[in-house]
């Protein structure tokens, strides 16, 4: 009898483990609702909206330094987006002039122009310069660069052969008219500096650490090259090009090592149509349609939809943390200036897959890439 009351026991195990397999998938089907649980985070300043403008790539990288000096044990500061803004604008508008209005001039920009522009201008708190006159008290730059742009279209298309240089003054005049004029010298905390003292001395980061990585087909492997999206309107070609695994493993090593990122990627299709909702994925099926199997990104895929123009570099957040939702699937915890009012409160999930289609780079400091990654990359060229 004891064999045969084992073998009964067993059958029934059996179905139970198939029963709870199929409950479990039809949950997943049929589940409208995500359930996420933050597995770690790392720190980081609280988030701030970008309101009625393009400058999300100032936004998440000053957000990223401002949780690399929490993570070097220096105080929490406040870093003012604007004062970058208003630096870079004429650097844009001298590289659209001399490109007789063919190259790029816009609200856009990437991390590394952040940084280049600390280097060469410095930067001030939020509290000394907020880079807002507008009356409703919210970031406002639709009206502010149709008129920067409309002033360089026409000094580009005037048939007159000796064009003036005054133009550069009206530039500086409207910037300083929205954005407000930037300060020379100023005091914080009892102490003067100058925005170049300040960010040597209080900020005191070695912007050689940071670097730029991405994973696409059209280039080899392990080398740099120039990233082909209009955003890089100053040309960078310090992208190190890694396989989109390694690209994965990078930044789950970053995380789980007290290391942030900044996500360079694409929120304007329909998969991260949930932004409302806080959050993003890839389904098998149609989406929008509950929680569902995601597709399995390889990529093959990836090179695809960037070629096609369907992936674009539509938006720069920063990386905080990691996440499962109630199925035990991996997401990214990410601070977003753009969407401050979604229920998680200024924060999106975005899902394994998401982040392998659609990231198009990320920047993050050298001792957040594993040992095994290193060795392939060349930091020096």
């Amino acid at each position: 009898m004891r064999p045969l009351i084992q073998v009964v026991l067993l059958f029934y195990l059996i179905i139970f483990i198939i029963d709870g397999f199929a409950q479990d998938s039809l949950t997943l089907r049929d589940s409208t609702d995500f359930e996420f649980t933050v597995e770690r985070t790392v720190k980081h300043t609280p988030v701030k909206s970008q309101d009625s403008t393009g400058t999300c790539w100032v936004f998440s990288t000053l957000s990223y330094l401002e949780s690399e000096m929490l993570r070097m044990g220096k105080e929490e500061v406040d870093l003012s987006e604007m004062f970058v803004v208003r630096h870079l604008y004429p650097e844009k508008a001298m590289n659209y002039f001399r490109l007789h209005g063919r190259g790029t001039f816009g609200e856009g920009g990437l991390s590394h122009n952040v940084l280049a522009s600390i280097e060469k201008y410095g930067i001030v708190p939020e509290i000394i310069y907020p880079g807002n006159k507008s009356p409703e008290g919210i970031h406002s730059h639709f009206e502010m660069v149709a008129i920067l742009k409309a002033m360089l279209d026409a000094v580009i298309s005037q048939k007159n052969e000796h064009r003036t240089v005054l133009w550069k003054n009206a530039f500086l005049a409207v910037l300083d008219s929205y954005l407000g004029q930037p300060p020379v010298e100023f005091v914080y905390k009892i102490k003067s500096y100058n925005p170049l003292t300040y960010s040597q001395q209080y900020l005191d980061l070695d912007f050689t650490n940071y670097v730029e990585l991405t994973s696409f087909l059209h280039h080899p492997y392990y080398q740099k090259f120039r990233l082909e999206i209009p955003d890089n309107w100053s040309y960078n070609s310090d992208y190190f090009n890694i396989t989109l695994d390694e690209l994965e493993a990078m930044v789950d090593f970053a995380l789980q090592n007290g290391y942030s990122v900044v996500w360079d990627g694409d929120v304007g299709d329909e998969y991260y149509a949930d932004k409302q909702k806080g959050y993003a994925t890839v389904p098998l099926d149609e989406p929008n349609k509950g929680i569902q199997e995601e597709k399995e990104i390889t990529a093959e895929m990836r090179q695809e939809k960037f070629d096609s123009f369907e992936t674009t570099d539509d938006h720069l957040m920063h990386l905080v943390g990691t996440a499962h939702d109630q199925h035990g699937r991996k997401f990214y915890l990410v601070k977003d200036s753009w969407y401050a009012n979604t229920p998680y409160r200024g924060y999106i999930y975005l899902s394994r897959s998401y982040f392998r289609l659609k990231t198009i780079a990320i920047m993050v400091h050298k001792e957040g890439v594993p040992e095994q990654i290193k060795k392939k990359l060349d930091w020096k060229n």
